[in-house]
């Protein structure tokens, strides 16, 4: 695979690249830029199979290199000194990124990642989604992206009424009836999902506060949603969740 680094601090490109000397994987460094112009140049050359790109450049940002291009038929790697709202925009948008200073390991679990992914996947779905959620950093509705098998989904935050747990996999049940099944556990999604007025009530559910209808003291204490399900909370969950009712 051929790789290009784009990055404006000439410390970050060598380090990237004597770290990429020991990458197991098959790869080319064929080609490093400090900008958005002399980053286009080299995309439009060399045609890459992965690009790390940095966000801030003293002519733009990556995300203005990648607006200028006619396709991205590339796979990308953002290297990131950015604060936690954008991380976590990052994630939301299924968008690769590793942290300043970079560590080998990680850009070393990116590349397999990228590796392995034999059809280009719709990245500018994913870049469209990323922008929405930067640029709405202080809005607790996020585009989160769904990969099923089949299909990518972009999915408002405000529109999943709750999450549960299927063996590793993760279903997920929308206001319009929709449900989405995705290949990432529970856990992911509750750690993602952590400040946006998500609650796990249960080792196998995961639920949006804002659609409980009620909570019936029977049967040890259950969750009816405004789906009409019905969901048993924990023992262990029980009392921190109804503190958590008197302070909604």
């Amino acid at each position: 695979m051929k790789i290009i680094i784009i990055d404006d601090e000439a410390r970050t490109r060598k380090s990237i690249a004597d770290i990429l000397k020991f990458c197991p994987q098959n790869i080319s460094l064929v080609a490093e830029a400090e900008n958005v112009d002399t980053g286009i140049k080299a995309i439009s050359k060399y045609n890459p199979d992965i690009v790390l790109l940095d966000i801030n450049m003293p002519d733009g940002s990556g995300f203005d290199l990648l607006k200028k291009l006619d396709k991205l038929n590339f796979k990308i790697i953002f290297i990131t000194a950015y604060e936690e709202y954008a991380v976590r925009a990052f994630e939301f948008s299924a968008i690769d990124y590793i942290l300043k200073p970079v560590d080998p390991q990680k850009l070393f679990d990116a590349i397999n990642k990228a590796y392995k992914l034999v059809e280009q996947e719709n990245i500018n779905l994913k870049l469209n989604a990323l922008f929405a959620n930067l640029e709405n950093s202080a809005s607790e509705n996020k585009k989160l992206i769904l990969k099923t098998a089949e299909s990518i989904f972009i999915v408002n935050t405000n529109d999943i009424i709750r999450c549960e747990s299927d063996a590793g996999y993760t279903n997920f049940y929308l206001l319009n009836g929709k449900k989405i099944l995705v290949s990432r556990n529970l856990k992911e999604y509750e750690d993602m999902l952590d400040g946006f007025g998500f609650y796990r009530i249960h080792q196998s559910n995961l639920i949006n506060l804002k659609y409980i209808d009620h909570y019936s003291k029977t049967e040890g204490g259950t969750v009816v949603m405004k789906d009409n399900s019905s969901l048993p909370v924990s023992r262990r969950k029980k009392e921190s969740f109804l503190k958590l009712l008197d302070m909604i």
